[in-house]
């Protein structure tokens, strides 16, 4: 048995390298970033995308009520950074231009049009009759929002609307849509008094990274200036989300999406372009609809905090600290429950062990808290997460000198084993499914398996043969064409395939173990 004098020096040295790792990671994650301002007190901005709901509404909560008192101190945090704001619906905003008169706020109004006509009408019907009523406050009205994407009305028709809606007001009129709509359906330009044009690079059929998104943006601004002449293109839409999944090149972060738009406003001011930013507040009602990115695009959050993405530093992760305590008191447990490492490998693979499972666990946390939606995805994450615990502990105890407790915990972790690898391979599979047939609002699970990946790549368990032969065919199928559809350029994709390649070898190791038993 080593000598503990001779075990304490490389204990100590792993130790110091593992929480020099943790640092390393959540300070990574968080480091400020510094990007030149795009708005100030002195400086106001042009417009913001506005939707009045609190971090625990949505616009299909029934019955349907709307917080007056919500929509004026909004307006009055809007009014401070903003020149104008931009709506969707009329259906519980009719407060909203006598507030914005009071908040020295200008209005573009907008009525939601849908397949719906009894619908769309009582929608346009208050539009015209709120922009009557407030023409020193209603800049514009926008007549439908992607209405022609979601294909619930024609162009013939739309077009047919607006003319309708022009007739009866005096302020501009115009539709709503993502670019290549307009093109689409050129009857509709004819009928409108300018062009509001959606541009969001992360969305593209055709994703944009974040170096190249504000050269797309220019290039379709020409593209639509030139075609359209002289009526005027308003850039209704654009942003960049600050959480989600990783899309071809397209990444989000809070550090992206201030360098798109503080990048953005500087070109749109300096080229003289109207434009209005998406959006005011993060909306978590979204991420149902649009996985989780789609909560995300607010220069404000939920809460409505600023989340740096206008002027000063901006972090990527606000909560670094937190997460690196929890991280060093998760090594810290692991390591006082683990006791004495057995032999000086043991020594040094300790404390990386349970950094690298903080770590993992850590990461795992702060996905879930921005990515999950219903109570089934916080059911999993808790799953995941406890799988995770029991795992740490089995590989911790492996390492170390087992007497009492100890010795009794690691011969109930070790006599199953072969079920933690099984939920780990069932984990991988039902993920590697869901990446490779419907992946476009899910987020990439990574962390939450590769503590158990690494653990029985490196130390195989028997598990039941079938069964195991069973995922590891679907992880390891699964890999190239969740490759292929995320693109070669998607780190985040490459990330997932790393940990399913050694998932599928820890499945495929333990085949081998069981044919030697």
């Amino acid at each position: 048995m080593p000598d503990a004098s001779r075990l304490l020096p490389l204990y100590l040295l792993a130790c110091l390298l593992a929480l020099l790792g943790l640092g390393a990671l959540w300070y990574g994650l968080g480091k400020p970033v510094l990007l030149p301002d795009a708005a100030s007190p002195t400086h106001k901005l042009q417009c913001a995308s506005y939707t009045p709901f609190d971090k625990d509404q949505s616009p299909f909560d029934q019955p349907f009520r709307l917080r007056p008192a919500r929509m004026d101190a909004d307006l009055a945090l809007l009014a401070e950074r903003f020149q104008c704001i931009r709506t969707y619906s009329m259906t519980g905003l009719e407060a909203i231009p006598a507030l914005a008169r009071k908040h020295g706020l200008k209005v573009m109004l907008g009525a939601w049009v849908n397949a719906n006509p009894v619908d769309t009408g009582k929608e346009v019907d208050a539009l015209i009759a709120a922009a009557n009523a407030n023409p020193d406050v209603v800049s514009a009205v926008i007549v439908g929002n992607e209405a022609l994407l979601r294909k619930e009305v024609t162009g013939e028709q739309l077009a047919a609307l607006i003319n309708k809606v022009k007739s009866q007001v005096k302020v501009p009129v115009t539709y709503a849509d993502v670019w290549e709509f307009w093109l689409q359906h050129p009857q509709v330009a004819p009928a409108v008094d300018f062009l509001t044009i959606h541009l969001l690079p992360y969305w593209e059929d055709e994703p944009r990274g974040i170096d190249d998104a504000l050269a797309h943006v220019a290039d379709v601004r020409q593209v639509f200036g030139n075609r359209f002449a002289p009526k005027d293109i308003f850039i209704g839409e654009t942003g960049w989300p600050s959480e989600g999944r990783q899309r071809e090149t397209a990444v989000p972060s809070r550090a992206n999406e201030a360098r798109f738009i503080r990048g953005f406003v500087s070109m749109a001011e300096a080229n003289g372009w109207h434009y209005n930013l998406i959006e005011a507040f993060d909306q978590p009602w979204k991420r149902a609809s649009e996985g989780a990115v789609g909560g995300y695009w607010g220069l404000y959050d939920a809460d409505r905090q600023d989340k740096g993405v206008l002027e000063g530093p901006v972090s990527n992760l606000h909560y670094w600290p937190q997460w690196l305590l929890a991280s060093v008191l998760l090594m810290a447990v692991t390591l006082l429950m683990a006791g004495r490492p057995a032999t000086p490998l043991a020594a040094l693979l300790l404390p990386l062990l349970a950094a690298f499972g903080a770590g993992c666990l850590g990461l795992w946390g702060e996905l879930m808290r921005t990515h999950a939606r219903f109570a089934g995805e916080w059911v999993w994450a808790v799953v995941l997460a406890g799988l995770n615990l029991l795992v740490l502990m089995h590989a911790a105890l492996a390492l170390v000198r087992r007497n009492g407790w100890r010795e009794r915990l690691f011969a109930w972790l070790q006599a199953r084993a072969g079920w933690w690898l099984l939920a780990a391979g069932f984990a991988a599979a039902v993920s590697m499914l869901a990446m490779v047939f419907d992946p476009r609002y899910r987020s990439f699970p990574s962390v939450a398996l590769a503590l158990p990946a690494v653990v029985y790549l490196l130390k195989p368990v028997a598990a039941r043969r079938a069964e195991v032969a069973l995922l590891a065919f679907i992880v390891g199928a699964g890999v190239l064409p969740q490759l292929y559809r995320e693109g070669l350029e998607n780190q985040q994709a490459w990330g997932w395939a790393v940990v399913s390649v050694m998932m599928t070898v820890a499945l495929w190791r333990s085949l081998r173990l069981n044919r030697r038993h």
